[in-house]
């Protein structure tokens, strides 16, 4: 009869000490085990046996690996992508035979340092999946649970010189059913391997407990400790016992002010540097507050990762997350979806952002077998769940921006959760409790779901939720994910703010998610599921965030900027009035300066400070701006007004804005300035037609040349390279639109010339765009007239047949000769803008290359739409074309064709041809978020109407 190997027992491990809390250092020696290891991979758990462990082992034909790291990116096998679904069969807890296993040997030294009294602790950080550790030839025990410390007493077992540590790591083990989340699976040591000397009367653990009471401005400050001590606070002139109390009048942490106190924890035998912020969080009349206040996440779901380490992150890469969160808008993180390396935690507590700290616990891949064998309703798996959640829990107690501590993520319902929540609650009653899954909220201190529509979430809102328990109507609501940032989009985030702004109960939500994980790869620039020949693999799911694979802030983020700033601009430009609103939950506006500017047809024209008033939290002004300093009904003014950072921050510097608006003085134009008229005659010669500057093939009824410009098109375009939300999701048919449009076969649109009409003053093509196998068709008619400079075009569609789906865009397409890669465009930008992803664009006249106009998407899509476009011009350096519509247009230029980038699987699969491709749009399609959540909202889908629309094309000559 065989007996499971240890990696195969639902237990936590065994020989790991109780956990206690993190501190980054203190005066106590310690020695980091980080470097360069030797390593050796195995295909099978049981492939060799343990005599590396043993003193002495030649391990000189091993090779080398960098820990912390993961060997899957060092050249030994390869990582894996599932979303949901287990790449191993469903038996808890056994694991594949086929379990790839890595060999980890290190030798040091020890210090002399550490060689005095005391103990010595050997501290693993993180490691994937499981490991089992050996310090000179004896087993010190092991452990799961990847992203949680473990340490072990290894003082006894050193040496001065030569010790010799090896860890045995499985990349499946039991410990696996417990982590299915959404990511890639990279075993290894990837977090810190460090020793720890413990000196007699050393620091054990402690826990600081520092409530603020915001009816009075007092703190209370105890720090409970296993080694009696003192606490030292020199701002608060505190010298308190530990165990013992005092009230204090203090300045309270928030993430928007968030106040720390530098402090020290003096035992017998160490000195531990502490920050201590004050600060209380109750559930309070259906609301989650902060000393006293209901607070708002304006937050992302924030998984660890870089394109080239994967889950191991530097500091550097810590902060540079946290600065470009806070440059953004963003006040909190949820730890999608276990504890991040705990130094993330102390930047929260420094820089200002709420947290959900989230336990190391998915089990989603039991949802695909209808939840049989879930290990959160198995009482054998209920000491591995408590386990995680304590050493969670001990690790990050002492930070004040952990707001909520979460179970887990997507692990159905169970006993084992039940269990984790009341360990949770008697261990620290001062956080709420968090948890998805469960929507009777049994479990949890605040309702919360993922991807609930605009819809539901106003239902919630207004307490109309009616399908589940009383008890979950009294609780605040809050959407741990939304707005899922795949490709393109997401769309429709403003809907959401204006329902968190308006109802109470709903205190925000958590994009998904931070960042794009695209590994890097020399052949592919950015590689996601699948393309390191994975078995099973959920392709380009993994690449879901604000930012690109390299940190670049997508347009979502831009835009998820935009949608929450802090400060709230509304009024009448033509008559001069503002209103600022402070939508800050604790910050007055001193922290601000504000300005304004005057621009007349996208260049300003005028500038000046603007005094506004130290505005209270939710307290709003309104103000007289000056009269405008240009006034000329003919040509379009805007007021642009801004809040930027009066001072230096630690996450930006001064002038850094924050908030913007603009309030129109003089409206657009209906038609474009000048108009041309007809004024001059078309003329056919044989196969051309003439009209002024421009000539067409009366074959086609195209043009094919403008003022000396070699042109193809513009013709009616209806097709766009499908987004990934365009694609949608399995369980939403009804919002796979790129499926639906290739099915009509709006990719394939064939264009029927029906007749050509010469007139006197105009050149009229008829034509009938459709999809083969259909009879649904498009009828368009092409009216062109000229004034001898330049041409316009009237474009009038019709829909032919019962049209029931949306079209992607609709408008015209038209290529020019590659060289003319220099635009430059009056109308909203700098960046991409969809119709429910426009918030972000302002207006302007904006100048860049063409190539600078592509968003690089890791799996190419349609993108670089610059919206509300009043005129655009494209340039060669000796001549440009100059394109006004009427009325304003989309604007779309690059060096492929929507087809190639359809085509296209990865960014170096688009080659730049020989033309530039514009699209001219009328009308496009949103974008919504339906890879994982809602569809287009309907004002923003495009459907098939009648419609008119028309464009005055002129050539120009560059002036030097």
């Amino acid at each position: 009869m065989s007996t499971a190997p240890w990696y195969e027992e639902p237990s936590p491990g065994t020989g790991s000490l109780e956990p206690r809390a993190w501190f980054a250092a203190s005066d106590a020696a310690r020695l980091s085990l980080d470097g360069t290891w030797r390593f050796r991979l195995s295909p099978r758990a049981d492939s060799e046996d343990t005599s590396f462990a043993a003193p002495g082992y030649d391990a000189s034909g091993w090779a080398e690996l960098t820990v912390p790291g993961h060997w899957v990116l060092q050249g030994h096998g390869s990582p894996a992508y599932t979303n949901v679904r287990y790449p191993f069969p469903a038996d808890p807890p056994r694991v594949p035979t086929g379990n790839p296993t890595g060999d980890h040997l290190r030798t040091f030294d020890v210090p002399d340092a550490m060689s005095a009294d005391g103990e010595v602790l050997l501290r693993f950080d993180g490691v994937e999946s499981c490991a089992r550790v050996w310090l000179n030839g004896t087993e010190l025990g092991t452990f799961t649970g990847s992203r949680l410390p473990h340490e072990f007493e290894v003082g006894a077992l050193l040496r001065p010189r030569g010790n010799v540590l090896a860890v045995r790591v499985h990349q499946w083990s039991a410990g696996s059913y417990l982590e299915d989340q959404d990511q890639w699976w990279m075993p290894g040591i990837f977090r810190e391997v460090t020793l720890l000397h413990r000196p007699p009367g050393a620091a054990g653990d402690f826990f600081v407990h520092s409530p603020y009471d915001h009816r009075t401005g007092r703190g209370t400050l105890r720090v409970e400790s296993a080694v009696p001590g003192r606490v030292l606070v020199p701002e608060l002139g505190l010298d308190l016992a530990t165990g013992e109390s005092a009230l204090i009048p203090v300045e309270p942490w928030t993430a928007e002010t968030p106040r720390l106190y530098t402090a020290e924890l003096v035992t017998p035998g160490e000195r531990v540097p502490l920050r201590i912020g004050f600060r209380t969080v109750v559930v309070e009349d259906g609301l989650l507050k902060v000393n006293g206040r209901r607070i708002l996440f304006r937050g992302v779901n924030r998984h660890e990762f870089h394109p080239e380490t994967g889950r191991t992150l530097g500091l550097a890469t810590m902060r540079e997350d946290l600065v470009l969160m806070k440059r953004h808008n963003i006040n909190a993180v949820r730890t999608s979806h276990y504890p991040p390396h705990p130094a993330f935690l102390e930047l929260c507590d420094e820089l200002g952002l709420w947290v959900i700290d989230e336990c190391d616990l998915e089990t989603h891949g039991f949802e695909e077998v209808g939840w049989r064998g879930n290990p959160v309703d198995d009482p054998r798996w209920t000491p591995a769940l408590l386990d995680r959640a304590a050493r969670m829990v001990e690790r990050d107690k002492n930070h004040p921006s952990v707001v909520l501590w979460s179970l887990g993520n997507e692990c159905g319902t169970g006993q084992g959760l039940s269990a984790m929540a009341d360990w949770i609650r008697d261990r620290d009653p001062g956080r709420p409790i968090h948890y998805e899954g469960d929507r009777s909220c049994r479990d949890t201190d605040v309702y919360s779901r993922m991807y609930a529509s605009q819809e539901e979430t106003a239902r919630i809102g207004r307490h109309e939720d009616t399908d589940g328990p009383g008890e979950r109507d009294r609780l605040p609501f809050i959407l741990c994910e939304y707005g899922h940032a795949m490709g393109n989009g997401p769309g429709g985030l403003t809907e959401y703010q204006d329902l968190f702004e308006t109802y109470e109960r709903c205190q925000g939500g958590f994009v998904w998610e931070w960042i794009d994980h695209g590994l890097a790869h020399p052949e592919l620039g950015h590689a996601y599921g699948g393309d390191f020949g994975e078995e099973l693999h959920d392709g380009n799911f993994v690449c879901d965030g604000l930012l690109f694979p390299d940190r670049t802030p997508s347009p979502g983020l831009v835009e998820y900027k935009k949608v929450i700033e802090p400060v709230r601009f509304a009024g009448d430009g033509t008559a001069g009035t503002l209103h600022i609103t402070n939508c800050h939950d604790f910050s007055g506006l001193s922290h601000l300066s504000f300005d304004w500017s005057y621009e007349v047809e996208g260049k300003a024209v005028s500038s000046g400070p603007l005094a506004v008033p130290d505005l209270a939290p939710g307290r709003s002004v309104e103000l007289k701006l000056d009269p405008p300093p240009v006034a000329d009904a003919s040509r379009e003014a805007y007021w642009t007004v801004r809040a930027v950072l009066a001072h230096d921050a630690p996450w930006a510097p001064r002038g850094h804005e924050v908030a913007w608006s603009q309030l129109p003085v003089v409206p657009r134009p209906v038609v474009p300035r000048p108009a041309p008229v007809a004024g001059i005659a078309p003329v056919r010669e044989g196969h051309r037609v003439t009209l002024g500057p421009a000539a067409f093939d009366c074959r086609t009824g195209l043009l094919t040349d403008l003022g000396g410009i070699p042109v193809e098109g513009p013709r009616l375009d209806v097709w766009r390279a499908p987004t990934d939300n365009d694609a949608g999701a399995s369980w939403a048919p009804e919002e796979q639109y790129a499926r639906r449009w290739h099915e009509l076969g709006l990719d394939r649109m064939q264009h029927r010339l029906d007749d050509m009409e010469l007139t006197d003053s105009h050149f009229v093509v008829r034509s009938r765009v459709a999809p083969a196998a259909s009879d649904l068709a498009l009828r368009v008619t092409y009216i062109w007239s000229g004034d001898g400079e330049r041409v316009r075009l009237t474009v009038s569609v019709a829909p032919e047949g019962t049209w029931t789906l949306p079209l992607p865009r609709l408008g015209v397409r038209m290529g020019l000769p590659g060289a003319y890669g220099q635009a430059q465009w009056f109308g909203a930008g700098p960046g991409e803008a969809y119709p429910d992803t426009r918030r972000a664009a302002r207006v302007g006249r904006w100048s860049m290359p063409v190539d600078a106009m592509q968003t690089p998407y890791v799996r190419p899509q349609e993108n670089g739409a610059r919206a509300e476009v009043r005129w655009a011009e494209l340039r060669d350096g000796q001549r440009g074309l100059r394109i006004e519509g009427d009325p304003e247009f989309w604007f779309t230029a690059r060096r492929w064709t929507s087809e190639e980038l359809a085509a296209a699987r990865h960014l170096p699969d688009l080659v730049p041809g020989d033309r530039v491709w514009l699209n001219l749009d009328h009308g496009m399609h949103g974008v919504g978020s339906a890879s994982c959540g809602p569809g287009v909202l309907t004002g923003y889908q495009l459907r098939a109407e009648e419609a008119e629309f028309g464009f005055v094309f002129g050539p120009l000559a560059v002036t030097r």
